[in-house]
């Protein structure tokens, strides 16, 4: 029974939940980033590009053998996987340069002491020795 209430402590912990609700997200998120680079951004590099559609560029390695399958070198879906990786630490940084912001803005608001209440605050120890 012990162990059960320990594993209640920390299942419903901040931080465990915190965590499950990040993945969550993050697998949202990953699917919108997918689908951005698929439908939008590849179309569009293909315009650029003469129309060329980098999901389907394979390099065929050698004949098939009977039986089997043959072996390709999926280069395209490598290239989409990484603008995906660029597109979503874009993102990441966006997010986490807006968050440090917000971070230091609300430290400076708690250092920033007024010099009236610096004198006040100095007044009140010199009267609380006496």
């Amino acid at each position: 029974m012990q162990i059960l209430k320990e594993f209640r402590t920390f299942a419903v912990k901040g931080n465990a939940i915190d965590l499950a609700v990040g993945v969550v997200i993050g697998a949202a998120f990953g699917k919108i980033v997918t689908s951005l680079v698929e439908d939008i951004i590849n179309p569009l590099i293909g315009l650029f590009t003469g129309n060329i559609d980098f999901s389907d560029k394979v390099i065929t390695l050698g004949l098939p053998i009977e039986g089997t399958t043959q072996l390709v070198l999926r280069y395209g879906a490598f290239i989409t996987a990484v603008i995906n990786f660029i597109i979503v630490a874009f993102a990441i940084f966006l997010v986490v340069k807006q968050i440090n912001k917000l971070k230091k803005k609300e430290e400076d608001k708690v250092v920033k002491i007024s010099e009236e209440v610096k004198i006040l605050s100095e007044i009140k120890e010199l009267l609380s020795r006496k």
